[in-house]
């Protein structure tokens, strides 16, 4: 019996970042996926020119979501409607309707109603601190943790970076890595993610990357081909990106994980 996902996120293209190989993955293993995004992005920065006249940035990330989604063989997208809150001290992390304003019993509950009728056997969120701090990224693992206690969601699932794998890699290849217009340097992952010790699963999704580089390409608005993300030479993404790391919430897992539905064939009733 197949299983189904819901991916939990805040702004378009962090699903394609984040979760993008377990998302294709879990799709090409037969089982359905669901993608629910918080945000619409609308305090994104764009090129002047980029946008056609008249259209709003977060009308055209609506549709680079959906465009992305294909990509990743999601079966159905969802946007809770919350406004964009920005980065952390921003004048719009309070704005009304803002998602990191939002009353969590209240924000959980529309997550939940979508786990609900997908009956989800599994949730991903963000780990406790949103990767890096984003006002909306922390706020996703608030409200997405308690819809999936209210919506009694069977497995919940922390997606979060493996800092020590990431500086690893940059140290033995920093060429490969330091590239792009938006290249990270080794130090912006002292506190990004979590410690290798903390993470209970690494998904390999290496044979993926094509369509998570596919579903990043989709996001052009954000990820322009200039990108690090985009100018990385291929077998350094694979490496770099071909992992996907995740806390179980609840008990740890006896052993490390290897799949988001590890052990539970045989727990999950309809």
């Amino acid at each position: 019996m197949p299983f189904t996902l819901v991916t939990f996120h805040a702004h378009p293209d962090d699903e394609a970042i984040a979760t993008g190989g377990v998302m294709a993955r879990a799709a090409a293993e037969g089982n359905r996926v669901v993608l629910v995004v918080a945000t619409r992005g609308e305090v994104g920065e764009v090129d002047d020119g980029f946008l056609a006249p008249g259209e709003s940035l977060a009308d055209r990330r609506v549709l680079e979501t959906q465009r992305a989604a294909e990509v990743l063989g999601v079966a159905r997208v969802e946007f809770l409607g919350y406004l964009d809150s920005g980065m952390e001290g921003e004048p719009t992390n309070d704005a009304e309707g803002s998602f990191w304003s939002a009353d969590i019993e209240e924000a959980a509950s529309r997550l939940a109603a979508i786990l609900v009728e997908e009956q989800a056997d599994v949730l991903t969120v963000y780990d406790d601190h949103g990767g890096y701090g984003h006002p909306d990224h922390v706020q996703v693992h608030r409200v997405g943790v308690r819809a999936g206690e209210l919506a009694g969601t069977p497995r919940i699932y922390e997606e979060t970076l493996n800092r020590d794998h990431i500086q690893r890699l940059m140290s033995a290849r920093p060429d490969d890595l330091a590239v792009g217009t938006d290249a990270p340097d080794p130090s912006d992952f002292d506190e990004m993610g979590s410690p290798e010790s903390e993470i209970t699963t690494t998904v390999d999704v290496r044979e993926y990357v094509d369509r998570k580089r596919g579903a990043m390409r989709a996001h052009a608005s954000q990820i322009p081909e200039s990108s690090f993300f985009l100018t990385m030479p291929d077998d350094a993404f694979r490496e770099a990106f071909g992992w996907e790391w995740f806390i179980r919430r609840g008990d740890r897992p006896a052993t490390h994980e290897t799949s988001v539905f590890e052990g539970l064939r045989g727990t999950v009733t309809r």
